[in-house]
């Protein structure tokens, strides 16, 4: 009833474990049937090991939570060797998270990874520090983000979905652009921008002072940059931020998503996306008795304009 179609690859439903909050998807399923799901995205790889960042690296807030992770992974030769042929036969699409440093990271990590038996799709992440740049992201201004989609583009042989930062200047301009530029997909948002301070010690909770935010607070955010992208661009959008619920889920796939990631949810409830699959099932069932139509969620007529 769910079956959705990104970029060519056959999902079972729209439900996807986003990237940096499934690890590789093993230890979690020691608690549940994770092909249950429609994916798992990997968490973040580069082309070399990354320990990540010194400090504190998970902070919670109100609705929410903050994350200082750095990219810690173990590079994308110990994946491809260690880690993918587990995910093989973890019984669902594996979307692989690649990341870099510099223009020449990406396309080398991405060159690799697309070679690889196994991987359905790439998730490019823009949102790391260039650090040819001063650190600046790859993915605020749209021209270098094109430029990096562009490269990646010559090299890749899976579909190509960009994941987008909200802290871009112009996030439906930046998904216009990486869709020029060759993205099969794109998906958003990424985490923001936010700071913590320790009133006892008067210093920030993170060593890199500010961190990433997600979960529920920044939901209506999120959902609005999913709605104005999906209005802008003719490629799949994948929705992400705050997801915890079917109805949160519905939303975003009312706003014109293909599909959606879940992250914080799973730290508070690990077969919280299982419920959401489970919430989609039961709303298309009473939908199709109702109204009559395809019961099918994933080619929902029913969008808001």
């Amino acid at each position: 009833m769910l079956e959705t179609n990104l970029c060519g690859v056959t999902l079972k439903n729209p439900v996807i474990a986003a990237s940096g909050t499934f690890g590789f998807g093993a230890e979690y399923s020691q608690l549940f049937d994770v092909s249950g799901l429609g994916a798992i995205c990997t968490k973040g790889l580069t082309l070399h090991p990354r320990e990540g960042n010194p400090g504190l690296r998970v902070w919670e807030t109100p609705a929410g939570m903050m994350n200082s992770i750095g990219l810690q992974n173990p590079g994308i030769s110990v994946f491809l060797e260690r880690e993918l042929p587990r995910m093989r036969t973890l019984g669902t699409a594996i979307i692989a998270n690649v990341g870099g440093g510099d223009l020449e990271e990406y396309v080398e990590g991405v060159r690799l990874v697309s070679g690889a038996e196994g991987v359905d799709i790439i998730e490019l992440n823009i949102s790391c520090p260039n650090v040819h740049e001063g650190g600046m992201a790859f993915g605020i201004k749209c021209d270098v983000a094109a430029s990096v989609v562009t490269a990646v583009r010559r090299v890749c042989g899976k579909p190509l979905m960009v994941k987008l930062s909200p802290n871009a200047e112009d996030i439906t301009a930046m998904a216009v652009a990486c869709e020029q530029a060759g993205a099969d997909a794109v998906s958003l948002v990424n985490t923001f921008k936010a700071l913590a301070i320790d009133i006892h010690t008067r210093k920030p909770v993170f060593d890199n002072v500010t961190a990433g935010l997600s979960g529920p607070c920044i939901k209506p955010i999120a959902l609005r940059m999913v709605w104005e992208v999906a209005r802008a661009v003719h490629i799949p959008v994948v929705g992400i931020g705050g997801i915890a619920t079917w109805q949160d889920a519905l939303e975003f796939l009312m706003a014109g998503a293909t599909a959606i990631q879940v992250g914080t949810a799973t730290f508070v409830k690990p077969t919280a996306m299982l419920d959401i699959v489970d919430g989609l099932e039961r709303y298309c069932t009473v939908e199709h008795l109702v109204t009559g139509d395809s019961p099918s969620c994933c080619n929902i007529q029913w969008r808001i304009p």
